[in-house]
């Protein structure tokens, strides 16, 4: 009840807390470790405030959030004696503490690096005390037993250094890693705006679902990101992340039909589609000769894959990679310019592998067994090989069909050899083995599923069974 008295500025709102005080709180049986009659005794758990506070968060605030456990991860538990002293709990509370006691109109997006360093200063404050007064109970200590006068002086010299050196050195620490030999260094001639477009392309990427609501209400939400005063960067990414949403959005709708009927349908998907290809160069593309196939246009399918290939080129930017190595900012750097946009630059110079999600309406027929229980990953050029070998299956043109076989045996297993592919190689020899079933050659087939089960990461579930099945014929 203290909490809910107490001074504060504008956060939480008065509902917020009204709606907390009235859900209460949780008894857990769990007493602290570090008293001998902890099984006697029991804690006080505030999860559902904590949650209820969370929602109430305005943009600016859940990303402050983000890039404290981002700090928490790539930046504090790296350093060996500092690792393992704060948990993402302390941030969450620093974040708390200093929401309620500044101008909720401090959280802007103009504002973000400097509502980050409110909470480092909080921290600062908190690890020189070695006290970290719980939110909804301040006289209690959280650091009591994990931070003392014996390890709170490293901890302080690594939060002061990240406030310091600012929001490059953050950025410069958040996509680098020293254990990794491909790491890149951060350098003068490196702009500032190029560190910023990797980060993004490491960490981007949302999860797929199966219930189109779920799209629609984020696609409302981004689009009204979008319509609000921000930052060019900020716009991008939500521009971005509409496209992405837009390729999963197409793949849940009912299956395409080329019958009148369908109109409203085909409608829906020709919207999803076209924002689609705002991700990449290829992937909405693909996921566009998709849809041509599935309905029977096999020429236009034939067209957008010749599209994908000519974009398809080594010194593309492979979205979504862990590490990069200086030769891909190198490239990059020789694509792209300062004053395009985010979605320019990705549509001119990156790639995205193709992701067919769990029952995907948009799957070839061919490949459904592969979406029945999950998602799909393929390399571009995996995909857009496979593509037309299909179509000139059912074109009848044979002599092309065996051509775009081998073209995509070579592709597969130019993709062995490629390191940044190595996570799709047993859904790739699997689609090839899919290919070569439908050709005929099933001794090749089973060797390629045979191979698929063999790989070291990412095992297709499908291969195994398409290879009993071909043992049973």
């Amino acid at each position: 009840m203290q909490w809910a008295f107490r001074y504060r500025q504008q956060w939480p709102s008065n509902s917020t807390i009204d709606k907390i005080v009235e859900d209460g709180c949780l008894l857990v049986p769990i007493g602290p470790r570090t008293q001998p009659d902890c099984d006697v005794l029991w804690r006080l758990s505030f999860s559902m405030a904590e949650k209820q506070l969370i929602h109430s968060f305005n943009h600016t605030q859940l990303l402050c959030y983000g890039l404290l456990k981002l700090a928490l991860k790539h930046i504090i538990n790296t350093r060996d004696q500092a690792t393992g002293l704060l948990c993402s709990y302390f941030m969450k509370t620093a974040l708390f503490w200093v929401s309620e006691e500044v101008d909720i109109d401090t959280f802007q997006l103009p504002e973000m690096f400097y509502c980050f360093t409110l909470c480092i200063d909080k921290l600062i404050l908190w690890v020189h005390n070695c006290f970290c007064p719980n939110y909804f109970i301040p006289e209690h200590n959280m650091f009591l037993g994990k931070i003392n006068s014996d390890n709170n002086k490293i901890l302080i010299q690594v939060l002061n250094r990240m406030k310091n050196h600012g929001i490059d050195d953050l950025i410069r620490n958040l996509i680098s890693n020293d254990k990794d030999k491909y790491r890149f260094l951060y350098t003068k001639e490196t702009s500032s705006f190029i560190l910023l477009d990797f980060l993004f392309f490491r960490i981007c990427g949302i999860g797929p679902t199966t219930h189109i609501s779920h799209y629609l209400k984020a696609l409302v939400f981004i689009e009204s990101l979008i319509k609000s005063k921000s930052s060019t960067f900020i716009i991008g990414v939500c521009k971005y992340l509409h496209a992405e949403i837009s390729q999963y959005a197409a793949q849940v709708l009912p299956p395409p039909s080329v019958t009148t009927e369908a109109g409203n349908i085909h409608k829906s998907y020709q919207r999803y589609l076209l924002d689609g290809t705002k991700t990449d160069a290829v992937s909405g593309w693909l996921l566009y000769a998709s849809f041509y196939y599935v309905t029977g246009q096999f020429d236009a399918t034939l067209r957008l894959t010749d599209t994908v290939l000519s974009r398809c080129s080594p010194d593309m930017v492979l979205i979504g990679c862990v590490y990069y190595h200086e030769r891909h900012i190198k490239n990059y750097r020789n694509h792209v310019h300062s004053t395009m946009t985010l979605n320019d630059k990705m549509r001119i110079a990156t790639l995205k592998s193709i992701i067919y999600s769990q029952s995907s309406s948009l799957i070839p027929r061919e490949l459904q067994l592969e979406v029945k229980d999950q998602e799909m990953c393929l390399p571009p050029t995996v995909m857009a090989h496979c593509l037309r070998f299909l179509c000139f299956h059912h074109l009848g043109d044979f002599p092309r069909r065996q051509t775009a076989l081998h073209d995509l045996y070579k592709t597969v297993n130019d993709t062995k050899k490629n390191s940044v592919f190595l996570s799709m190689l047993s859904n790739s020899f699997t689609i090839l083995g899919v290919c070569y079933e439908v050709s005929g050659e099933k001794d090749i087939a089973y060797e390629c599923y045979d191979k698929a089960l063999q790989c070291e990461s990412g095992i297709c579930t499908s291969a195994k069974a398409r290879k009993l099945k071909l043992l049973q014929i």
